[in-house]
């Protein structure tokens, strides 16, 4: 038996760091977006008792660390379930170390895949409880939609849906270590806080501009990378209406209100980058 998982990206349309908590974790506010950008995902029972990861991306890890693999042994370590065995084949297609949350994506879609395979029927809300335990974006990629988040990024508040839109997505030839950024963070000199109340008026008042304006990623202060800041250039000269680094980064996406302007724009930032994607906002995380 086995279940066939799709697992939406996500994009911060808002992302501050607020502070440091004691333990470590880093108090967030954000504004996050499911995206129709997704990698497929293969559950399957065996008998052999073991978690086998299979990836068409070879430098993903296939043991213990992989978020997948946690995600199967909190699921049987919660429910109580015996495991007899489970495959889990994945093709990615959300680029790594990009700040579109492919790995916690991957985990949410293998509780949601678990949960149909063992006929389980834990909720959502139960699901992004063991999510939780993996990483703080896997609760929001249990549920998807448009959401904001603070805490540690794992207090969910549901938004109305993201007014039409279309998105070009760009992962230059750089990836940013999410530790790294963080601790970059902890510097006094980016201490400012912004707040995010503009941007979540504008997306209940369903105006796709005015949230383009307010778009915004303490990660682009703190990391003040050239190659973002050119891509973000080459979108808005194609009319993108707001343009912004995602998660710790590196990738970037353009809001267009026009297809054919986003298209236009992924065809010129085809002639100098690998990885160029065209998607839409998904209102809800569909698991196939």
């Amino acid at each position: 038996m086995k279940v066939n998982v799709d697992a939406p990206a996500k994009i911060n349309l808002f992302l501050d760091i607020r502070g440091k908590r004691s333990d470590g974790y880093h108090i967030v506010s954000m504004v996050m977006q499911s995206i129709s950008l997704c990698d497929e995902i293969t559950v399957s029972r065996t008998d052999d008792g073991d978690i086998k990861i299979v990836c068409s991306d070879e430098n993903i890890p296939l043991d213990e660390t992989n978020t997948v693999y946690k995600a199967v042994e909190l699921f049987f370590k919660e429910t109580e379930k015996e495991n007899k065995g489970i495959e889990i084949k994945i093709k990615k297609n959300i680029p790594t170390e990009a700040g579109l949350g492919g790995g916690s994506t991957d985990a949410a879609a293998v509780l949601h895949a678990l949960n149909k395979l063992y006929d389980t029927e834990l909720s959502r809300k139960e699901l992004a409880e063991i999510g939780a335990e993996i990483g703080a974006d896997v609760p929001f990629c249990v549920y998807g939609g448009t959401m904001s988040a603070s805490g540690i990024g794992t207090i969910l508040s549901p938004l109305p849906d993201l007014p039409e839109c279309y998105l070009v997505i760009v992962k230059p030839n750089i990836g940013v270590c999410t530790k790294d950024a963080y601790e970059k963070s902890d510097s006094p000199e980016f201490s400012a806080i912004k707040g995010m109340d503009k941007i979540t008026e504008s997306i209940c008042e369903a105006n796709i501009k005015s949230v383009a304006k307010h778009l915004y990623n303490k990660f682009e202060v703190v990391m003040a990378l050239p190659e973002v800041e050119k891509i973000k250039q080459i979108m808005l000269d194609f009319g993108a209406l707001g343009a912004a680094m995602t998660g710790s980064g590196s990738a970037v996406f353009g809001i267009f209100d026009s297809d054919n302007m986003r298209d236009d724009c992924a065809k010129r930032l085809d002639d100098d980058y690998e990885y160029v994607y065209k998607a839409e906002p998904v209102s809800e995380v569909f698991f196939g």
